[in-house]
């Protein structure tokens, strides 16, 4: 009797499960589907019945760097950090062997297509559409496995030495590009200005060259201008 007592407390133990709130059990009865138990306390038939849990939290999963050639012939590493949940036990369980490598390969396989088909302009300036792209990649491959895809996001893009110093000499050609617009820019508004000065002294040649000597002179620190007389009698009379 005493023996009968222990089996049946044994079995008791072993047929009562508790789960967490963000965790799920696939329970198999006799190598078939039969329920998905969870959150708290249930009970299932030893021996027979066999739970495989599954976690419901936000997995965040590193994407190793991966050697691609970019559109534009530019060899270059990527890596990038998928962040995923399941959102159907049943299928991350059953439809696929191993959820978590499964979306690894596909996360892998995926960044090396995206990038390979992008060029390394486009990587590197417009990081976020990259990442869109990813992520509508790596979502849609993953979802017949139950298991839904947040956000994808490119971490660091290593690229060779020499395309560095090409891309800084790039750089620095496009900051001088904008100087001297800006600085052609300038010298028309004030040939603009000088001209419109001309419009209300006059014509007179003599009074435009006076005007464009001042201009010249005044961008020189610590210039001293002298006015001619002829100057200064006709803008009195003016």
């Amino acid at each position: 009797m005493t023996y009968f007592f222990i089996i049946l407390f044994v079995l008791l133990i072993l047929s009562v499960k508790i789960l967490n709130e963000y965790e799920r059990g696939i329970i198999f009865r006799l190598g078939r589907f039969s329920a998905i138990k969870g959150p708290g306390i249930f009970l299932i038939i030893p021996f027979i019945d066999r739970i495989e849990k599954v976690d419901l939290r936000i997995v965040t999963q590193d994407v190793p760097s991966q050697d691609v050639i970019t559109k534009d012939n530019v060899p270059i590493r990527v890596d990038a950090v998928v962040y995923y949940k399941i959102v159907d036990p049943q299928k991350a369980i059953i439809d696929v062997e191993n959820y978590r490598k499964a979306t690894s390969q596909m996360s892998q396989t995926s960044l090396r297509g995206v990038t390979g088909a992008s060029e390394l302009d486009e990587i590197l300036s417009e990081r976020e559409k990259i990442n869109k792209k990813l992520h509508k990649v790596i979502d849609e491959s993953t979802d017949p496995w139950g298991i839904k895809v947040t956000a994808v996001e490119v971490k660091h893009v290593e690229i060779p030495k020499a395309m560095q110093r090409s891309i800084a000499k790039q750089a620095e050609a496009e900051r001088a590009k904008r100087g001297k617009i800006i600085l052609a820019e300038g010298e028309y508004q004030a040939a603009q200005k000088l001209k419109e000065a001309g419009d209300i002294l006059g014509t007179d040649p003599i009074i435009l060259r006076y005007l464009e000597t001042l201009t010249d002179a005044s961008r020189e620190p610590n210039t001293t201008i002298l006015f001619p007389m002829e100057l200064v009698n006709f803008i009195k009379k003016k």
